[in-house]
């Protein structure tokens, strides 16, 4: 059944999808806001569509898949320090993948980049071992450092720099870690690197 509120030939679009879907069961909101169709299908019927890769048509419809979610989540589980790790890039590198839901995370290159436009939530946890340098650790959204950490107790033998965001990203940006100040000579294992998608835009 396709609700009485949805325009004319929003309404034949939805019933198109529905019956190609195989879904018995649409729910209406009203003009501006998503239809959801049981199954893995999303009408959405919006005059202003936003262009984060969903399919529009003229007629101001995006039609996105229901199951699209991502995540990441990456760790370090030894001591060892890469090569890759340069003093040029100072990008602080993980080995473990634990999470990574639409295959948005780069573990070679230890980058995420974003699919879609939306407010994602980032969070990272980077341990120095038997190092009393201080370190600053910043979360780089392409080229620019959105917050920072420090560690810098020089009498314990583990110390962790930890912080975390919520961030509008747009398609295709690149979020990652830096070892802005200090070195990780001892490693950084038991580090984290996380993070999803709350909802897009």
């Amino acid at each position: 059944m396709v609700p009485a509120r949805c325009p004319g030939p929003c309404a034949m679009l939805a019933l198109t999808l529905l019956l190609g879907c195989g879904v018995a069961l649409c729910l209406g909101q009203n003009d501006t806001e998503p239809i959801v169709l049981e199954g893995k299908c999303l009408v959405v019927c919006d005059s202003n569509p936003s262009s984060d890769g969903g399919v529009t048509s003229s007629l101001g419809i995006s039609v996105r898949s229901a199951g699209a979610k991502v995540a990441f989540s990456a760790v370090r589980g030894t001591n060892h320090e890469p090569s890759e790790m340069s003093n040029t890039s100072m990008t602080i590198y993980f080995d473990q993948v634990l999470v990574n839901i639409g295959n948005h995370f780069d573990l070679k290159a230890s980058v995420f980049q974003a699919p879609r436009r939306g407010i994602y939530s980032f969070s990272f946890h980077v341990v120095k071992v038997y190092n009393r340098q201080t370190i600053q650790v910043n979360l780089m959204q392409n080229d620019y450092a959105v917050i920072s950490a420090f560690a810098g107790d020089q009498d314990v033998t583990r110390e962790a720099a930890s912080n975390g965001v919520l961030l509008m990203v747009e398609r295709e940006d690149r979020v990652y870690l830096k070892l802005e100040r200090g070195t990780l000579m001892g490693g950084w294992k038991y580090s984290t690197f996380s993070g999803f998608l709350v909802f897009p835009l």
